[in-house]
């Protein structure tokens, strides 16, 4: 008996909460182009980023990725993506990571470049999502002005979705945003000395 009125409790909570969710999504009529933000400390930016290239491929839009900074990785989504090379568009544009480079006007150099491809796909009417994995690297270095880049993002057209990754995302950015997700590091594995793994890191 004591199961019968647990169950029936549950399944009049259930109740409640669905009727709840079915009044909040009933208003929920808008449909626009979003700029969404990955940041935070923790891993998994630009792979949650690729969750979503995935699925806009599945549902038969066209992609847009720029690379800001990993564009001398060989990274395994790359090799999935380039599958798709009827629906998709990516421009390795990086040079590498500033510590690897140590060459701030070249990585100043590969940020324009790349912020050009940028705006390219921005103004190409056929893409249905942009990706521009590790801009907020770039940023935060100042080698792309904020606020010419919160502007080009902020005058895209009203269907467009935008993808920005990367650590450390400006104030500017997070404020033009409509999505900001923080990926917080609760325990890293790099701590323990375990070196990046494929399949895993890249």
């Amino acid at each position: 008996m004591t199961m019968q009125n647990d169950d029936a409790r549950w399944a009049e909570k259930k109740r409640k909460q669905k009727a709840a969710r079915d009044k909040i999504l009933a208003r929920k009529t808008k449909e626009k182009g979003l700029l969404m933000v990955h940041t935070g400390k923790g891993k998994g930016k630009t792979t949650a980023a690729m969750g979503l290239v995935m699925r806009a491929l599945g549902h038969g839009q066209k992609v847009g990725i720029v690379q800001f900074v990993k564009g001398k990785w060989e990274t395994g989504e790359r090799v999935v993506l380039e599958k798709f090379s009827d629906q998709i568009t990516i421009a390795v544009m990086g040079e590498g990571f500033s510590w690897d480079s140590q060459d701030r006007q070249r990585d100043i150099v590969a940020a324009q470049a790349a912020w050009r491809a940028a705006q390219e796909m921005i103004a190409d009417p056929s893409y249905d999502l942009i990706l521009l994995d590790e801009l907020n690297i770039v940023l935060r270095y100042d080698h792309l002005p904020i606020a010419e880049v919160v502007a080009g993002l902020t005058a895209r057209r009203p269907d467009l979705h935008i993808i920005v990754t990367g650590r450390n995302a400006k104030p500017e950015l997070i404020e033009a945003a409509d999505m900001v997700t923080d990926m917080t590091m609760v325990k890293h594995h790099f701590r323990d000395d375990v070196k990046a793994q494929a399949g895993i890191e890249f």
